[in-house]
């Protein structure tokens, strides 16, 4: 990937340069979804793409998921390359017969003859008090189905070079966005690039423990990591920006390394993504572990509203550290407190981005 004329941008506006570099040098991109020419612009992510393409490759769509992601898995069968936005995941489940039924099966019923070059944006996450229908985190459902690719970015440079290279793909592929990524910034090449859909990466080198991290908490995984840094204890963290495929080489590569793994999922426990993950590790790297794998995930009930119930809700990295301190026998200590005290969010946590009024 290209390093030069790079500058700091928001995630938001590395998606918006992705889709609009994409449609530039294939007319066959098309963007279509609930809001997309919406003042809003979806967080700013397709801002000013109608009025550079057009409406006829820009454009709206009524509230019928299920029917709309069937026209866009037909216009991807006659070989147009359609990116399709649905505003939350939770909308996603009202089009499960098409992706799963129809878009990740074509390839492999008709024997490679057939192709579905189709990208569906989902945004995850919490955000100002929208509750259980409109905050879940489904990623780990999607995962499971064959034929469907998921990737998850963490940073504002990989979102840029993931969904350029989804939009390529002959394959469909669900690029996932936690809404608490979209306001951070990160330097980012101006450059079209590409970053392969087929693994994740270590961002940060340790030995004292594997953490291994998806979507937002690869943030708060990082806070864990340079608060540590300063008291010689070093972390190593794995981005898991691709879940589908899942490669858990690195992970076990790691895990072999420190011995120590804590997997930190922005979803349930029961079921999840975090609990394949460890499986594997055990099932490859028994006899490394120094101790039990520890998850980090939500509790199990329905996502809040009330933000008295999201503070409680939401793990952060005080609750990270804390549990490092007990797999790797660190006992309590003024510095322990301190440091888990450092790492508390301080601000409420269903509130990504003070700047943003809503609602979409």
């Amino acid at each position: 990937m290209p390093e030069n004329k790079s500058r700091p941008i928001t995630y938001t506006s590395a998606i918006n340069e992705a889709l609009t570099l994409s449609m530039r040098k294939d007319d066959g991109v098309i963007i279509i979804g609930e809001g997309v020419p919406d003042p809003k612009a979806i967080f700013t992510t397709t801002k000013g793409l109608r009025e550079e393409f057009g409406k006829n490759r820009v454009f709206d769509m009524p509230l019928s998921e299920n029917g709309i992601t069937g026209v866009c898995i037909g216009a991807a069968l006659m070989g147009m390359r359609p990116v399709m936005v649905h505003q939350r995941v939770d909308f996603a489940l009202l089009a499960m017969d098409q992706l799963v039924n129809n878009a990740a099966k074509w390839h492999y019923m008709f024997n490679g003859q057939a192709k579905v070059p189709l990208v569906v944006r989902l945004i995850i996450g919490r955000g100002w008090g929208q509750g259980p229908q409109h905050s879940q985190s489904l990623h780990s459902f999607f995962s499971h189905i064959p034929g469907l690719k998921v990737v998850m970015p963490s940073m504002a440079k990989d979102a840029k070079g993931m969904l350029i290279s989804a939009i390529e793909d002959d394959n469909p592929v669900l690029f996932i966005e936690h809404r608490w990524l979209h306001h951070l910034n990160d330097n980012v090449p101006e450059e079209y690039y590409k970053i392969p859909l087929c693994n994740g990466r270590v961002i940060r080198e340790g030995t004292a423990v594997t953490i291994v991290a998806f979507s937002y908490m690869v943030v708060e995984a990082i806070r864990v990591a340079n608060k540590l840094a300063e008291y010689n204890i070093e972390v190593e963290v794995i981005d898991m920006n691709v879940l589908n495929p899942l490669d858990t080489n690195i992970i076990i590569k790691s895990v072999k390394k420190t011995g120590y793994l804590m997997v930190l999922d922005p979803d349930w426990k029961v079921a999840g993504i975090s609990g394949e993950i460890i499986s594997q590790v055990i099932e490859y790297a028994f006899e490394d572990l120094k101790g039990k794998p520890i998850r980090i995930t939500h509790p199990e009930h329905p996502v809040p509203t009330t933000r008295s119930l999201t503070d409680y809700f939401y793990p952060d990295a005080s609750d990270i550290v804390r549990e490092l301190f007990n797999l790797i026998g660190i006992s309590n200590s003024v510095d322990r407190e301190l440091i888990i005290n450092d790492l508390t969010f301080k601000s409420p946590k269903d509130v990504p981005d003070n700047n943003f009024t809503g609602p979409f």
